[in-house]
């Protein structure tokens, strides 16, 4: 579908594997297994800037391990928890990367009016784009931004990518980066696959099953990255057995 967008309704969710600095052993370590109600018990008296990101991104692990939309309020908890970050420190990184991501969330059961009054998914890319300014190798912006842009050529076709300044060019210059970084992110290399399939299962099927491949055989070390790797597996298995156009229908529906 063909739309001029002001705005981003894609799911970009990739800062949210790995450990957070700054926090307890036992909350690492539940958040690592997915024990998120856990993992945000053991962080909720704290009030620093990175114990409120650390919040957020549990929260959003829960959200991107569930089927279909994240639930509306948990999605408003995780905006408030990045939110609480960066009152406490407006520049932190963590707390950025979490906003963008909970606004991406957000948008993407929009329709296209409720996207482009809300403002949310271009505010998420400003994020993004914030943090590469601050720190120019940051894994995960440049993942964010490599969904972002394929996103946005697919919802708003050649002229909504021209009026947000979005191109496969720079969707596939800051996934080149991201690889370079952690080639072996599972995470980085499932989002970039999903996006792609959505845009165009068919015409980037290489492209898409060299990423799927890494994502399968990267090393995990976290519930949520097992979750996106079988995710991987799954839409593999759909590709090879139904064809093209029902592997797009389906990334179009996954996280």
């Amino acid at each position: 579908m063909k739309r001029v967008l002001t705005t981003l309704g894609g799911l970009i969710l990739f800062s949210l594997g790995s450990p957070a600095y700054g926090q307890g052993k036992d909350a690492i370590e539940a958040y690592v297994s997915g024990d998120y109600e856990r993992a945000l018990a053991d962080t909720a008296n704290a009030a620093d800037a990175d114990s409120r990101a650390f919040a957020a991104r549990v929260l959003l692990a829960e959200a991107i391990c569930r089927d279909g939309q994240p639930p509306a309020a948990l999605l408003d908890t995780a905006l408030d928890e990045a939110n609480a970050a960066l009152d406490r420190q407006p520049g932190h990184v963590e707390g950025r990367l979490q906003r963008a991501i909970a606004l991406s969330l957000m948008v993407r059961p929009m329709s296209t009016g409720e996207a482009r009054r809300s403002g949310l998914g271009s505010e998420a890319r400003d994020l993004a784009e914030a943090v590469l300014a601050d720190d120019p190798g940051n894994l995960y912006a440049h993942g964010f931004l490599a969904v972002w842009n394929l996103e946005v050529v697919r919802r708003g076709g050649p002229i909504g990518a021209m009026i947000m300044g979005a191109s496969l060019d720079k969707a596939r210059d800051h996934y080149r980066i991201a690889t370079q970084i952690a080639p072996d992110d599972a995470a980085i290399h499932w989002q970039w696959a999903r996006a792609l399939a959505a845009l165009n299962a068919k015409k980037y099927r290489g492209d898409i099953d060299t990423a799927l491949d890494a994502a399968i055989a990267a090393p995990v070390g976290s519930d949520l990255e097992r979750v996106m790797q079988a995710r991987a597996v799954q839409l593999k298995h759909i590709l090879d057995t139904d064809g093209p156009r029902v592997a797009e229908a389906q990334a179009l529906d996954m996280l």
